[in-house]
């Protein structure tokens, strides 16, 4: 469409969109002579007669630029038409300029560039020019154009053979997207995959930007005051390097990568739920289970997660006499695995040495004095063992609710606890809270576990040690009632076993004197449900 039936349509059509022939225009404005006058001379040209009134006060004027590529193009343009046509056009320059200024200034810079037109004209939904290069300025060249010399100014564009651009070799194809998923750790050990660097490129790497703090404060510091003294003698070397080795330790400083920052709200709920919780006033009851329901039911905790769990760990180990608080410590962990707004995962190997501390530590509460009742001693026994309960119910919790995450959480505390019942040396409550725990592992740790070492922890801890009667009777109680644990697994079997006869056959008892002992084995055939027993250790290798 040529500048006049634009100028035509215009008037034809009042309705039309002037963005359709907006980039005709802003042709005109890149390749003008008058433009290029006008940024390169030292004051533009006069528009008008000094007495005329000019119909446009800027570069947009009807005499001049559009007539000029009006008759550059053959047409005769009337002096009304150029002249709604100049004015239409300078407000959509006006509007274009306007918003490529704002491009310009929000890049921090001070020189309008092409590609800040670019931006201005898709913002203002108008289809961007093509075929100017943003990294390189048009350059304008001069000619002489018609019979009176007229000054032509032109673009110098490069000219190129078609037949270099069809001999020249096509570019590579580039290759699909594609996105692939790979682990960088787990459980804290780095799968050898292409995607992970290298063990040699860790070692490579600075220790401070591998993370090994270790090898900073050590190995680091050590090479460095060895190439330090190595032109001093043998002995004054050794001197100086600890000398030297001692006061670096106490320089370096050694700072987190990120720092945790809390808000004076939370820091403030921390405090008071803290100061709450570690109270001893009676009066203060009501506020302590206000702070455990607030910890079990608020959101917006997960800040303060790493700080109660810090906080209940060193509670737990600074103050293991303290029994009313330990279960206080219990209650908080409980309370913030039942609130169901914390992701408490990643915490959860943090978590369990507090639980196993109060389920398998030596001494708990404060120990009886000499020469005490035997009731007060039967008290602190029991008040001993509440806490180790307490304990087992929230590792039972654990191991369901995170066991199948953690594919080696449930066979390393099953080591733990095997390891405590087995060390005779450890007290009552020690044992006493191994066989809570293994009871609370299952029915298949119970048979593995407990049951084939059964018979060499009786004979070492109960039969050979030098402990009460009440305290081996207690031990011994408990050991058949997790025994008892195994009849769960088959219980309509053993109900219907158990209607036609009670008894155990001789052979059946041998065996499970071979498999327990002969001490245990006749206490678990005094009982009751002895055959149920027989039948939970047994499953599956004979019929009792």
């Amino acid at each position: 469409m040529t500048l006049i039936e634009i100028s035509q349509n215009l008037f034809l059509f009042p309705g039309l969109n002037p963005k359709s022939y907006l980039p005709l225009f802003l042709h005109v404005l890149y390749t003008s002579p008058l433009l290029h006058y006008h940024f390169h001379s030292k004051s533009p040209p006069t528009m008008e007669a000094p007495g005329k009134v000019p119909l446009s006060h800027t570069l947009w004027s009807p005499h001049d630029t559009v007539k000029d590529v009006a008759e550059f193009l053959g047409i005769n343009l009337p002096d009304d038409a150029a002249k709604n046509l100049a004015m239409d056009v300078e407000y959509r320059i006006h509007e274009i300029l306007e918003t490529a200024i704002k491009f310009m200034r929000h890049s921090k810079r001070k020189l309008l560039t092409t590609s800040d037109i670019s931006h201005a004209l898709r913002v203002l939904n108008i289809e961007p020019l093509y075929g100017y290069d943003t990294s390189q300025p048009p350059v304008f060249k001069e000619a002489l154009f018609g019979a009176a010399g007229q000054t032509l100014y032109y673009l110098d564009e490069a000219e190129f053979e078609f037949e270099k651009l069809i001999n020249q070799e096509l570019p590579r194809v580039p290759r699909q997207a594609t996105f692939t998923a790979h682990w960088l750790a787990i459980e804290g050990v780095q799968p050898t995959v292409p995607q992970n660097p290298s063990a040699s490129e860790i070692k490579s790497l600075p220790p401070i930007s591998r993370g090994a703090i270790s090898s900073i404060l050590s190995n680091d510091l050590l090479s460095s005051a060895a190439d330090s003294s190595n032109g001093a003698s043998a002995a004054q070397g050794e001197d100086s390097k600890d000398l030297r080795q001692k006061k670096k330790d106490k320089d370096v400083e050694i700072k987190p990568l990120v720092k945790h920052v809390l808000s004076k709200e939370l820091k403030l709920y921390f405090d008071k739920v803290v100061e709450v919780l570690i109270s001893s006033d009676p009066e203060k009851e009501s506020l302590r289970e206000a702070a455990l329901s607030s910890l079990r039911t608020d959101p917006g905790l997960h800040q303060l997660v790493p700080y109660f769990i810090q906080f209940v760990a060193e509670q737990i180990t600074n103050q293991l006499r303290n029994i009313d608080l330990l279960i206080t410590m219990l209650d908080v962990i409980s309370a913030l695995y039942d609130n169901k707004t914390i992701f408490l995962s990643p915490y959860v190997h943090a978590l369990m040495p507090c639980i196993l501390t109060l389920l398998l530590a030596k001494r708990i509460g404060t120990p009886s004095k000499e020469g005490s009742s035997e009731e007060a001693a039967q008290e602190l026994m029991k008040s001993q063992f509440a806490v180790r309960e307490f304990a087992s119910v929230l590792l039972e919790h654990v191991l369901n609710s995170y066991g199948s995450s953690y594919s080696t959480l449930k066979p390393r505390v099953a080591r733990t606890l095997l390891r405590a019942l087995l060390d005779a040396t450890k007290p009552i409550g020690t044992h006493y809270g191994a066989l809570l725990g293994l009871e609370k592992l299952g029915p298949e740790v119970i048979k593995l576990v407990l049951v084939g070492n059964l018979k060499l922890w009786y004979k070492l801890v109960i039969e050979d040690s030098d402990r009460t009667e009440i305290e081996k009777q207690i031990l011994t109680d408990k050991t058949v009632e997790v025994l008892s644990k195994l009849s769960s697994e088959i219980p309509d079997i053993a109900d219907q076993d158990a209607m036609e006869t009670d008894d155990v056959s001789t052979e059946i008892q041998s065996k499970l004197a071979e498999r327990i002992g002969e001490s245990l084995a006749k206490i678990v055939l005094e009982r009751p449900n002895a055959k149920q027993i027989c039948k939970g250790i047994f499953f599956g290798e004979v019929n009792v």
